[in-house]
């Protein structure tokens, strides 16, 4: 018989729907049951594609006996981390507070009034029993210490938020370098041991701090890390795309669940990767993994879906895996041992048997034959033949205004149209199906139906996506929208005290924190790329109100990252563009000139460009009042270049703006 989650639309929900358990969806119904009923709240936070909430799933919540328990003493909670990433962020902290670490799925046990007084993570049916036996029997007969810990918890937990505005420095950022060298693997690359994770801002950072101060150390950190991550089974070297993390040191065996957020976000750091270096191996990356994204985690109202499962047969990798006699079976004796030779595939296996497909000990790696390109896309083909992967085909704004930000940027680095397409028709989807009446921005769109408010996340990534669309197209709808939403990021979410943005906004649920978070994980933190957002803004329009706002979250920042800033790696990129010359271009004629694009390719790093023609320029004064003062000459283009508070003579071809930069 179905649970409550059935009438939902995440696909994480709708995998429990059918559980024993009385699951409930978060929201004001059940969190009122429980303080009606006197019961606590056993939360259970993951998503649809995680291999361990599977395995929980299948273990614990389909089993009757647990079922019987968590019905009968608690009122049992259902969180997709994806939906509601405000929920997750609160208990994620209380996990890590309490434990020193965390992750999915996050087990949590909550007061009738949201506090927690355990949290942990996956846990075997035998321990989750005894977990919520002793639990039950302590509600029922010293629910004071329950609830003492639930308040202590909380109370921490809200102290945490305290963070002494700093002023920014060029030495915080080169501390941020230090702590990466300390934990380079100069062997494989990375950061740390095993397992591995991607974690492509951190090499966005250093490729971008390494081309302004010419640091070669930092270059060779990203691109040996790059380089290995790409040889090594974290590529899908048959279908293209990343998978989540590696779990050994070189790169070899990932934990197979790709994500759009990763995806976008190493599409990224490859794109920066080949406009430093013009290896042929970066552009082939991007390309084959924006490729994978357009073709299995595109809907055709052009929106980008989730993700898709490690797991197939319940088996995790089957789905990617060969054998030389399958490989032989589809392209031939001879061709499969040519494949086999190149991507390591032999009969002893490198994972359970198979072979998961690398370069790690290909001598020419970097050249791939024009044979095994045709053998990849057969191979791919026959692949597609196997059992499907689950695909969670839910549209996030936020995960896809980091896609949205990837396919701009490889489209003006790459000169490849199609990407700026794919750019735009999820823009047009996100408008269309992604906004409330009052143009604020929902966090959910899945099958027709768009829900719960947007959150930071979801301004920010969604806005630094327009934001290079505009600087990729200079359509000028892109940068006004990019205005509108900002300012709506500082109406909605601002501490305009302090600095810093709230997770979640002032008129929308409160929970029982609303703690600030600067801290990177698997993808930047809002408040990082918020302030990226307001830095730029700031540089294009001139306008003081963004000037002001990004001062003041760079100092929040500042303070936040003092610890330990190699965590916040995006927060240092975007200090980059504060603390280091940029400059400001208004290019000013009937429309783009040729040979502007080829000029922006080469200039990207610290510089914000503007395009002044007749069609726009009343919506551009709007925007950046000083634009008014540059006119259109009548035949030809204008360049005007400032740098900080210095403005260079106007110039009218791009060989004597060269000589200018």
């Amino acid at each position: 018989m179905a649970n409550q989650l059935q009438y939902e639309k995440s696909p994480y929900l709708l995998q429990h729907a059918e559980n024993p358990v009385d699951w409930r969806p978060w929201g004001t119904a059940a969190l009122e049951e429980a303080k009606r009923e006197d019961k606590p709240i056993f939360l259970s936070i993951g998503y649809s594609t995680c291999h361990w909430c599977h395995v929980m799933a299948h273990e614990s919540f389909e089993a009757e006996e647990v079922a019987a328990v968590l019905n009968r003493a608690f009122i049992p909670i259902k969180v997709d981390r994806e939906e509601r990433p405000d929920v997750d962020a609160v208990y994620m902290a209380a996990c890590i507070a309490m434990n020193g670490s965390g992750g999915w799925p996050l087990t949590v046990l909550l007061t009738p009034d949201q506090k927690p007084f355990w949290a942990g993570t996956y846990l075997p049916k035998p321990q989750l029993l005894s977990l919520l036996e002793q639990a039950d029997r302590r509600w029922r007969e010293n629910r004071g210490q329950l609830i003492s810990v639930g308040d202590m918890l909380t109370e921490h937990l809200r102290q945490e938020e305290a963070v002494q505005p700093d002023a920014p420095s060029r030495a915080l950022v080169q501390k941020g370098v230090s702590l990466f060298v300390q934990g380079f693997d100069r062997q494989w690359g990375g950061f740390g041991q095993a397992p591995k994770f991607p974690t492509a801002h951190n090499l966005l950072f250093l490729l971008r701090y390494a081309r302004l101060t010419q640091d070669r150390q930092a270059q060779e950190m990203a691109e040996l890390t790059l380089e290995h991550m790409y040889r090594g089974g974290l590529f899908d070297h048959v279908g293209g795309g990343f998978s989540r993390y590696s779990t050994d040191r070189q790169w070899l065996v990932p934990h197979f669940e790709k994500m759009l957020y990763d995806n976008a976000l190493l599409a990224l750091a490859y794109t920066e990767a080949w406009n430093q270096t013009h290896r042929d191996y970066c552009r082939e990356v991007v390309c084959r993994t924006l490729a994978y994204v357009l073709t299995e985690l595109t809907d055709p109202l052009g929106g980008f879906y989730c993700g898709q499962d490690a797991d197939s047969d319940g088996v995790e990798g089957k789905y990617y895996v060969f054998s030389p006699e399958e490989i032989a079976a589809v392209v031939g004796e001879k061709q499969g041992q040519a494949f086999c030779r190149r991507f390591g595939i032999a009969s002893a296996g490198n994972f359970e048997g198979k072979s998961i497909p690398n370069l790690i000990s290909t001598p020419d790696w970097e050249q791939e034959p024009e044979e095994i390109k045709a053998l990849r896309k057969q191979l791919y083909a026959y692949r597609k033949e196997r059992t499907s992967l689950h695909r969670d085909d839910k549209v996030l704004t936020s995960w896809n205004g980091l896609m949205i930000a990837a396919l701009a940027r490889a489209g003006l680095i790459l000169d490849e149209p199609r990407y700026l397409d794919a750019a735009e028709r999820a823009v047009a989807f996100i408008r269309k199906n992604l906004k409330d009446s009052n143009g604020r921005l929902l966090a959910r769109w899945r099958d027709g139906d768009a829900a719960h408010p947007g959150k930071l996340e979801d301004y920010a990534f969604y806005t630094w996506g327009l934001l290079e669309l505009y600087e990729a197209t200079f359509r000028v709808d892109y940068l006004e929208e990019a205005c509108a939403l900002a300012e709506l990021l500082l109406k909605l979410f601002f501490d305009h005290e302090q600095g810093g943005f709230y997770p979640y906004a002032k008129d929308g649920e409160q929970l029982i924190t609303r703690t600030k978070e600067a801290y990177d994980g698997a993808m930047p933190s809002g408040n990082s790329v918020a302030a990226l957002v307001l830095s730029r803004l700031a540089r294009l329009t001139g306008e003081t109100r963004w000037i002001q706002a990004s001062e003041r979250q760079f100092s929040y920042l500042a303070g936040a990252i003092q610890g330990y800033p190699a965590g916040y790696s995006f927060a240092l990129l975007a200090l980059l563009e504060e603390l280091w010359p940029t400059a400001e271009l208004v290019c000013a004629a009937e429309k783009p000139p040729e040979g502007l694009t080829d000029f922006l390719r080469e200039h990207s790093c610290g510089l914000t460009v503007l395009m002044k023609t007749p069609a726009d320029e009343t919506r551009l004064a709007a925007l950046a009042p000083f634009t008014s003062e540059y006119p259109i000459p009548a035949a030809g283009v204008r360049y005007y270049l400032c740098r900080g508070k210095t403005c260079e003579r106007p110039v009218e071809t791009i060989a004597e703006l060269e000589k200018l930069m």
